[in-house]
């Protein structure tokens, strides 16, 4: 199961507080500082932050075992012996490992070692620092990018940047796989304890609509929604989405969160979406 935050009031709101500082950087530089800067705020997140439930995580297979294989489900059907991956926000790499024993080719992407230290990696494996925006891949050799609650952590100025980077990394008909959480369900960083809206190192939090279209900026031909349905994965059309999303967005905020406190509404707003180039 999950791993929730068993820490003190205390604990989260000094993470709260170090967390809005380090975000506070972010959204107030400039593209050229945001360079070095991730790399940076995030080595300083972990370090101030021993506790924070990502490092917990990883220490807790039981937690770190439903994660990774709720993410396999989703990447098996995607999969072959033939595919290049790229994780893009690998974190500690640990599915990118798993996944190097199924693929021909792995590029494990992040911005901070820090997760990843002292790890022994298979000949097909690639591990790549990048500054938060760029994929230093050679254009057109990726079969399937991917990342997981990596979008909401990027400045709005580079997300479309990093995607129209992603979208030059595939191969033609390659595909990406983008999970990111809902913000009509938010906020989802370490500010859900205090405020209505993303404040910490989730610097936008997106609708589905919102994904989509900047999914069509940069030339995504073909969108879907793909949802977990008792073990079996399926693709959707994105436009029931969008009218779930369209109808929320013009209730009361305190509605909205009542409504969307429910599972079914959580299931149906949660963002996998799948775009092919």
């Amino acid at each position: 199961m999950p791993s929730k935050d068993i820490r003190t009031i205390e604990r989260i709101r000094e993470h709260y507080n170090i967390e809005k500082a380090l975000a506070s950087q972010l959204r107030s530089s400039n593209e050229e500082d945001r360079k070095n800067l991730y790399t940076s705020v995030y080595d300083q997140l972990f370090e101030l932050v021993p506790d924070h439930p990502q490092l917990a995580r990883k220490n807790h297979s039981e937690s770190a075992a439903f994660h990774m294989l709720s993410q396999m489900k989703i990447l098996k059907t995607f999969l072959n012996e033939k595919s290049k991956f790229l994780e893009i926000g690998a974190g500690d790499c640990s599915l990118s490992l798993a996944i190097s024993k199924h693929v021909e080719k792995v590029y494990a992407l992040d911005v901070s070692e820090t997760m990843t230290k002292q790890q022994t990696l298979p000949k097909n494996f690639e591990l790549i620092i990048s500054d938060g925006t760029s994929i230093p891949v050679p254009n057109e050799i990726i079969t399937i990018a991917y990342s997981n609650q990596l979008m909401e952590h990027l400045h709005p100025d580079d997300a479309l940047k990093q995607l129209k980077n992603i979208y030059n990394s595939l191969i033609q008909d390659g595909i990406y796989i983008c999970c990111t959480p809902n913000r009509l369900d938010g906020p989802h960083d370490i500010s859900e304890y205090f405020d209505r809206v993303a404040t910490g190192l989730h610097l936008k939090e997106y609708t589905i609509t919102e994904v989509s279209e900047l999914f069509s900026k940069v030339g995504f031909s073909q969108m879907r929604i793909y949802k977990n349905l008792k073990g079996i994965i399926i693709g959707f059309p994105l436009s029931p989405f969008v009218v779930i999303e369209s109808i929320l967005e013009k209730l009361p905020c305190m509605m909205i969160k009542k409504v969307t406190s429910t599972l079914l509404l959580r299931w149906l707003l949660n963002i996998i979406i799948v775009g092919k180039k």
